[in-house]
Formats: structure tokens, C-alpha cells, sequence
């Protein structure tokens, strides 16, 4: 089960990558607890940096980064600003009140702000954070061409939508590190305003080209086709994939609330099945073939385990002890870390062990030589003639 160098047989499926995140970010919805936020955004960047690829969606973990702090920051602003609506005795600082008019009851502009407030409020962001970095996290390492191949043949047109959307990010970052790169080799500037009026035209320019490729490659390729199906089986599809997709956000939802545990999973599963008869009624519309499809292996198995087992542990735990998960700020104490869910949110570290390395070299024919030239000896002087 050592970890083999990626090649084109046996690399992840990118599903594999997505219910890892996604399982991870399961997990940092279950908590508040700083420490185990902080832990999950460790295991998703340690697995970035051991397993992510030199290809252009692979950068744009950064950019996620940045918006998850980005992010916090508002969130921390929004409740100095706009106060918080949990009560606090330890004020750091008074700023001025601006008053509002009646019908603008329950909310205020400046005031006091309590260590208690801040304190929520920078656990709230830092849940929202850290779904924002698994996000990326995904992003970084599946990738979208295949996870459009992967897709059932309902899906189709829909993942086409959604992998256009997942690579103009990371495509759009290379367009400007590209044009910010050229611009100081020119001397010119390349930040503040100035710089990004210079740069934004260029980019929309090439992303407008893109598209318009983008748009004559589907049509030559037949995209948007379909075949003729009874229309009974269409209705019966729009119904099973409709009804199962309300039954599993009713089912999340209560998944994911404490108030919803009892009904929440039978509701999920059963709109699991309607929506798989739907995708599955569905895919007989779609006459795309594909070749060379990804096989899902038992590493495959393994990455999706490790983040669903994160999910389901913390998920239990939760209703076994919720004060570890959710650190009270009233009064204020410091969060502990708990064992058990730092145990489970450490599963998440299997990829970094199982899924295969990323090539550093792909050509292995042009290796360079290690032997170095032998070097020459200088010629002897020759004696000065007197």
C-alpha cells in the first residue's frame, strides 16, 4: 500500500478528492472550537502540499486562503461595527453610537465592544474559513476535466456548467500573475489602481477568446444532443431527481442540525435513491461515450473513507459531549482540545500516504546527465624566451 509516483493508470479518481473535502467540511460545520478548526485547516493544506500538481487549478489553493481570510476579517468588522448579539462584561472599547431610527430596532452602528462578542464572532468566521479552505483543497487536487468525464449522463450538461465555473478561477490567476509578471519586466506597474485598470482588460480579453473556443469546440464535439425517450420515462425522471434532490437538502439539513437528528438521515437516504433512479432514468437521454473512464480503486476508497470517517465521528461525538465541539464565550474561558475528534479530524491525513506522489519529472527520457564533463587541464606554461 506504499504510495506509488501518479501516472496515468493509477491516478485518484477526482471524486475521491471532493468527499474528502467534502467530509471534511462536514466536520469543521460541527464545531466551533478553534483548536480542531485550526487542526482541519492543517491536514487540508499538509495534504495539498504532499499531493498537489504543477497544473493550473492546482494554484489556485492560494487564492482560497486568501478568501477564507478575507472572509474572518469581515466577520470580525461586521462585529465591531455592528455589534454582536451576545452579551459581554469585559468591554475593550467604546466607539461612537450612531442613532438609528425606530423602525431600525435591534440594530446599531458603533457602541460598545465586548471581548465576549469578538471572541464569538472569531469562531463563526473561522468555521466559515475553514469550509472555505476544504473548498479549495478540493479545487487544488481533483482534477475538473476528469471529474467531468466521471459524471453520470443526466449530469451532464450540468457538470459542464460547474467545471467551466471550478477552472476560470484558477485560469483567471494565471492570466494575471502572467500579465503582472510581463508588466515588470516592462518597468511598468503592476499594483495599486493603476496597475489593475492595465491588467483587468487584457484578462477580460483572454477570457472572452476562451470562451468563444470553449463554445466551438462543445459544438463540434455534439455537445447538447440527446436522444428520443418516451415521455413517461421524463416525467418519471424530472420527478425522481426533483424529489430526491428536496429530500436530500431536507435530509442535510437535518443531518446537520441538532434538531433534525431524528428524521434527517431516513430522509437522506431516501432522497438518495429517488435522485439515483433519476440520474440513472436520465442518463439514457445522453449518447456521449467516454473513453478511457477512471476506475475507482480501492485508494480511492480510502481518501473518501478518511474524510467521511472524520464527518461521522465528529457527528457522534457531538451528541455525546457538544460543550468540547462548541466552547461557551459567556463567561468567557479558553477552548480545550478533545481527544477523540482530534483523533478523527487526523484520519483526514490518509491521502498523504495513500494516493499516488505527484511526478516531479514526467519526462523520465530526458534525464539530464549526472556524470558532469571531465574538466580540462590547463595547458603548461611555456618559458618566457630571454
Amino acid at each position: 500500500m506504499a504510495a506509488p509516483p501518479a501516472t496515468r493508470s493509477n491516478a485518484l479518481h477526482p471524486g475521491a478528492w471532493w468527499l474528502w473535502a467534502l467530509g471534511l467540511g462536514t466536520a469543521a460545520s460541527r464545531t466551533t472550537n478553534p483548536l480542531l478548526l485550526t487542526l482541519l485547516i492543517g491536514v487540508a493544506g499538509y495534504v495539498v502540499a504532499t499531493r498537489r500538481t504543477e497544473a493550473p487549478w492546482a494554484r489556485s489553493y492560494g487564492a482560497f486562503v486568501k478568501l477564507a481570510l478575507v472572509v474572518l476579517g469581515i466577520r470580525l468588522a461586521f462585529a465591531v461595527l455592528l455589534g454582536s448579539p451576545i452579551p459581554g462584561t469585559h468591554t475593550l472599547i467604546t466607539l461612537p453610537e450612531l442613532p438609528l431610527p425606530d423602525w431600525a430596532q435591534g440594530i446599531r452602528l458603533g457602541g460598545r465592544v465586548t471581548a465576549e462578542g469578538l471572541v464569538f464572532a472569531l469562531y463563526d468566521g473561522l468555521k466559515l474559513a475553514t469550509l472555505l479552505i476544504c473548498v479549495g483543497a478540493a479545487n487544488a487536487l481533483a482534477n475538473p476535466a476528469r471529474l467531468l468525464k466521471s459524471l453520470p449522463g443526466a449530469l451532464y450538461e450540468a457538470g459542464v456548467a460547474v467545471v467551466v465555473a471550478l477552472t476560470f478561477a484558477p485560469n483567471l490567476i494565471a492570466d494575471v500573475q502572467r500579465l503582472r509578471a510581463a508588466r515588470r519586466l516592462r518597468g511598468r506597474p503592476d499594483s495599486g489602481l493603476r496597475g489593475l485598470l492595465q491588467v483587468g482588460l487584457p484578462v477580460l480579453e483572454g477570457a472572452l477568446e476562451r470562451s468563444v473556443a470553449l463554445a466551438a469546440a462543445m459544438d463540434a464535439r455534439g455537445y447538447g444532443r440527446s436522444a428520443e425517450v418516451p415521455a413517461a420515462v421524463r416525467r418519471t425522471t424530472a420527478v425522481c431527481t426533483l424529489g430526491g434532490l428536496v429530500g436530500v437538502c431536507a435530509g442535510t439539513y437535518g443531518v446537520l442540525t441538532a434538531e433534525g437528528g431524528g428524521y434527517g438521515l431516513p430522509v437522506l437516504l431516501a432522497g438518495l435513491a429517488a435522485a439515483l433512479v433519476g440520474l440513472w432514468l436520465g442518463g439514457r437521454r445522453s449518447l456521449r461515450t467516454r473513453y478511457r473512464p477512471d476506475v475507482w480503486g480501492v485508494r480511492a476508497w480510502l481518501v473518501a473513507a478518511s474524510g467521511a470517517a472524520a464527518a461521522a465521528l465528529l457527528i457522534l461525538y457531538a451528541s455525546y459531549d457538544s460543550a468540547a465541539l462548541h466552547p461557551g464565550v459567556v463567561p468567557l474561558t479558553a477552548p480545550t482540545l478533545p481527544l477523540w475528534p482530534a483523533v478523527a479530524i487526523l484520519l483526514g491525513l490518509a491521502p498523504s500516504f495513500v494516493a499516488p506522489k505527484p511526478n516531479p519529472n514526467p519526462n523520465p527520457k530526458s534525464k539530464p546527465n549526472p556524470k558532469p564533463a571531465p574538466a580540462q587541464t590547463p595547458a603548461a606554461k611555456e618559458p618566457k624566451p630571454s
